[in-house]
């Protein structure tokens, strides 16, 4: 047999090892000396061997069609129920509205707020004495 089947040969013996045992291997690798449990750390995440981030991908990635409407807005898979779906939809573009209409007060609120203390602060200005205020002696 010659190297390269060798070679060949491991890959096919590696996806054979099940998680757990993958796992224990890491961990041990940390604590021996951690650039090992790094490594087996890549390699897991590189081999896609942890089938969490797969299901991941695929249950959030093949449903973004459905997701999202209009001008780039989430709202949602559909219920199927299309009058559900129009209520729900003017819902939420009328939160949004109310949303935005609230922070436009804020800053209008904001804005009186410093234009007060601001016309406090010319007014106390104003009253003060013009000239240098005298030094105390000792």
């Amino acid at each position: 047999m010659d190297i390269a089947a060798k070679l060949d040969e491991v890959p096919r013996r590696l996806e054979e090892v099940p998680k757990p045992i993958w796992i224990a291997l890491m961990i041990l690798g940390f604590i021996a000396y951690w650039p090992i449990g790094l490594l087996i750390l890549a390699y897991l995440i590189w081999s896609r061997r942890m089938g969490c981030w797969s299901h991941a991908r695929g249950r959030w990635h093949n449903n973004d069609r459905e997701r999202f409407h209009g001008a780039g807005r989430w709202h949602g898979p559909t219920s199927g129920n299309r009058a559900f779906d129009e209520y729900r939809g003017e819902t939420l573009r009328r939160l949004e509205e109310e949303q935005r209409e609230f922070v436009e007060f804020l800053e209008r609120l904001r804005f009186a707020k410093d234009r007060a203390e601001f016309d406090q602060f010319m007014a106390e200005r104003r009253t003060r004495p013009q000239g240098p205020e005298p030094q105390p002696q000792a």
